[in-house]
């Protein structure tokens, strides 16, 4: 997929947990981690907008678009 998830990258630069993060966005552990791993299919605007104001960071902080690969086949 084009779009990179640098949510981990952000945690780690804030020193912010899993745990602490999903409670302060209201978000299950779950889905936090598949946001985490760079899974997920799709981010709300509205998880988007908690996740950066308990991060204090800008989307562009978090998101990332990348040319996809040759040969790479999308989902």
């Amino acid at each position: 997929m084009a779009i990179i998830i640098n949510l981990d990258v952000m945690m780690a630069k804030r020193k912010v947990g899993l745990t602490e993060l999903a409670k302060e966005v209201d978000i299950t552990l779950a889905n936090l981690s598949i946001l985490k791993n760079n899974k997920a299919k799709a981010v709300r605007l509205s998880t988007l907008d908690a996740v950066c104001k308990a991060l204090q960071c800008q989307p562009g902080d978090i998101l990332e678009y990348a040319e996809d690969e040759a040969g790479e086949e999308n989902e």
